[in-house]
């Protein structure tokens, strides 16, 4: 990637996280994929020289840089070969961590984060339910406050939960009062042995190293000082966390749709069909152009987007249509590039060795989720462009 519009910080950022993810080949990542083995090692590395906290507060050990530089980072992850499931297996702990970080009281933010910076805890992010999908405000898991105040009893389900099987913490979305403004945020503990909480993994098609999980509470109980902020702000508190990780998982996408660019490329160089490289054929030569060409569009908005994010510019309808859009770009861009690579292989491309059908397994992901892109379409027609609510 060009780097020459970047700062020097960002652009040692580059450098320092390509250095550590040198040391896990692709061969590594495929055998995760295969042996559905979490990477710790990756976690353990990253976090040993302090990068879990890129974008967390100094005083408590963390980098005190923004989410442009966060994004640099997954970015450079996911292009380094490791995938969404490399930028998986800590994306919760950049992301999840940001309204924790803003809205914390002085004495919870460094019982909070502290640890998490330093690698000994892991937090996973539990919103999103089997029964209200996107309709954020629909949520019905309830955190009941006990008769003495001290405690919140939550009871409900929640789905797609990643590395909740490795996490120490979740921050969670639950409801406290009915109505749009009855959601509040807790950052908890994850308590895998306490009564009331049970984990079921969701077996899936990419990213086979992280587990995604459905998570029933049943009366869990979690202390009254788990609470972010008041009750009632938890949507206003949790879109802090979600916009991050719009930007964040569209870089994810760019370093994937980077690294099948690259594999396609190469292949394309090498191979060589009726005593010419394919590479000279314009039906190859034209799509590999193309993928490019999109992903350095796609690049522009992700990097747009997170740098009015650092800037706070949080007015809801601006930055929610930038860090969206974004998303949408990048998720769009990677999927051309990881089919392209697949196709320019050839049959070779459904061979595992050559890892590109890994990568196009993989960049389903961020069309997907956090947000679908029909639902980036909803958003960016209603609210950016005046369009009458379709949904």
């Amino acid at each position: 990637m060009d780097m020459s519009n970047f700062t020097d910080t960002q652009r040692d950022v580059r450098e320092a996280i390509s250095k550590a993810c040198a040391n896990f080949s692709d061969e590594y990542w495929a055998s995760r994929d295969q042996t559905l083995e979490y990477p710790g090692e990756l976690h353990a590395a990253l976090a040993k020289d302090g990068w879990i906290g890129i974008a967390l507060p100094e005083d408590l050990g963390g980098a005190g840089l923004g989410i442009s530089e966060a994004a640099i980072m997954m970015q450079t992850i996911t292009e380094s070969g490791a995938g969404m499931a490399g930028a998986q297996s800590i994306h919760a702990n950049i992301y999840a961590t940001q309204p924790v970080a803003k809205f914390a009281s002085a004495e919870q933010r460094p019982q909070f984060l502290t640890k998490l910076i330093k690698g000994e805890w892991r937090t996973c992010f539990g919103v999103t339910e089997p029964n209200t999908g996107l309709e954020t405000l629909a949520l019905t898991t309830k955190a009941v406050k006990t008769a003495d105040g001290q405690f919140y009893d939550i009871t409900g389900t929640k789905i797609w939960i990643t590395n909740a099987q490795v996490a120490s913490h979740m921050v969670l979305l639950a409801r406290t009062a009915p109505g749009s403004k009855g959601l509040s945020i807790f950052f908890m503990l994850l308590d895998k042995s306490a009564p009331g909480l049970t984990l079921r993994k969701i077996p899936k098609m990419g990213a086979q190293s992280v587990d995604a999980n459905e998570i029933f509470f049943d009366n869990y109980r979690i202390p009254a000082s788990c609470l972010l902020g008041d009750e009632g702000d938890g949507f206003k508190i949790v879109l802090h966390g979600m916009n991050a990780e719009r930007v964040l998982i569209g870089a994810e996408a760019l370093g994937l749709g980077y690294a099948a660019l690259r594999r396609a490329a190469k292949y394309a160089q090498e191979r060589s069909v009726f005593g010419r490289p394919i590479g000279k054929n314009q039906s190859i030569q034209h799509e590999l152009a193309r993928s490019w060409l999109n992903l350095e569009a796609a690049k522009l908005s992700v990097y747009h987007a997170a740098k009015m994010y650092d800037e706070g510019q949080l007015e809801r309808t601006a930055i929610g249509a930038m860090c969206n859009g974004a998303k949408y770009l990048a998720a769009e861009a990677a999927y051309q590039s990881c089919e392209t690579a697949v196709m320019v292989h050839g049959g070779m491309g459904y061979a595992k060795e050559y890892h590109v059908e890994r990568y196009f397994r993989e960049c389903l992901v961020p069309r997907i989720a956090p947000i679908s892109r029909e639902m980036i379409l909803n958003f960016v027609g209603e609210k950016v462009l005046g369009l009458p609510k379709s949904y």
